[in-house]
């Protein structure tokens, strides 16, 4: 995913994969490790996570058969994978790996290499992801300090850092740490970067988003209007982050009521990830949720019907069958069928979502919105 990467919240977050290139021995050739590499991007970049995870555990068992168990490139197959598994929300698993991929970084790189700091970062991520900021805080705050001690302060990196704490800052509602943060990292881009720099948009939305959440609109759109114009500058008007863009500015209109505003844009949105990402990609998915949300809002039940029906099939194709996604899309449609009578079809899918998300953090809206 990422690109920008999605997380709770809205937030956007940096959290880097390394793409290994291995040293192979002469039992393993070089070809088959390329050929499962390239299908495993692949594979990323179509949003087929659950078709990427045996292709990622087959480069992991070569990785781990042909080099020291210790080798960094190890850990950075078991940091990938770990990654596959918290976007699936195998937490468990993913807790495994990324434990595993820190420990061997530590020990080969030390504790202030940067390899260091992106586990830390993925571990924290992971913990984020559960609603065990207790846990990610003081592991994005390490995560910190090696990018500041390696960089400075005015670095790019060092504002990736603390872009990743405020969105950690945001879940826990503490908005006034997450603004400071934000800001400061905006401020860093703008300056090492230039005002029109992808990064920029990146700190602007995320900025916005923490605006919606507080209820500062009039604070939040013109935010979201500035990076949507960047991102439509620098990448053109069909590409994949403008509809991450589109999204956020169409929540806002939706939260505001502004219903008619909203919808041109979410259309736009699900149009640009259909063509750019393909029918079956979890982006996709997430726009025919949100436009769901906004004709369940409004009562067009009938309209949100086949598009919350697409949205889950198309989540658990990708996602697999136990990710808060799909629980979220038969969340939404399970209620819709509930307030259309259809007690017998909705109170299955009431049932399997509650079962996904049991022990997930409550949330306070009877419908919702996926973030990005």
């Amino acid at each position: 995913m990422p690109s920008l990467l999605k997380v709770g919240l809205a937030a956007i977050l940096a959290a880097i994969l390394l793409f290994s290139t291995c040293s192979i021995s002469r039992a393993q050739p070089e070809s088959k490790l390329a050929e499962l590499i390239n299908q495993y991007s692949d594979l990323q970049r179509a949003g087929k996570y659950s078709d990427a995870i045996p292709v990622v555990e087959q480069i992991l068992a070569i990785q781990e058969s042909q080099l020291d168990a210790n080798h960094p490139s190890v850990a950075t197959w078991l940091s990938n994978l770990g990654e596959l598994y918290r976007n699936q929300g195998r937490y468990p698993d993913a807790e495994l790996l990324h434990r595993r991929a820190l420990a061997i970084r530590e020990k080969t790189l030390g504790r202030d290499h940067l390899d260091v700091a992106q586990s830390l970062n993925n571990l924290a991520m992971l913990y984020q992801s559960q609603g065990r900021y207790s846990d990610a805080e003081p592991l994005y705050h390490r995560s910190s300090a090696i990018y500041e001690k390696a960089f400075g302060r005015n670095h790019p990196n060092f504002a990736t850092s603390l872009n990743n704490l405020a969105s950690l800052y945001h879940s826990q509602g503490r908005y006034a740490d997450a603004e400071r943060l934000h800001r400061r990292a905006l401020a860093v881009r703008e300056k090492t970067l230039g005002r029109d720099h992808l990064s920029v948009a990146q700190s602007l939305n995320n900025l916005g988003l923490l605006y919606t959440n507080q209820g500062r609109y009039a604070d939040a759109e013109p935010l979201y209007k500035r990076a949507l114009a960047i991102f439509e500058k620098a990448l053109g008007r069909v590409h994949p982050e403008v509809a991450i863009s589109l999204n956020n500015l169409a929540m806002l209109y939706l939260t505001q009521g502004r219903y008619a505003d909203a919808e041109p844009l979410y259309n736009r949105a699900l149009a640009i990830r259909e063509k750019a990402l393909g029918r079956d990609h979890p982006d996709v998915a997430q726009s025919l949720n949100n436009l769901a949300l906004l004709y369940l809002t409004q009562v067009r039940l009938a309209d949100a019907e086949p598009l919350l029906q697409r949205s889950s099939a198309v989540f658990e194709k990708a996602l697999g069958p136990n990710h808060p996604d799909v629980a979220t899309s038969l969340n939404n449609l399970g209620f819709l069928y509930r307030d259309q009578g259809r007690y017998a079809d909705a109170e299955p899918l009431l049932q399997r979502s509650l079962a996904i998300r049991e022990g997930a953090r409550s949330r306070s809206s009877r419908f919702r919105s996926i973030a990005e």
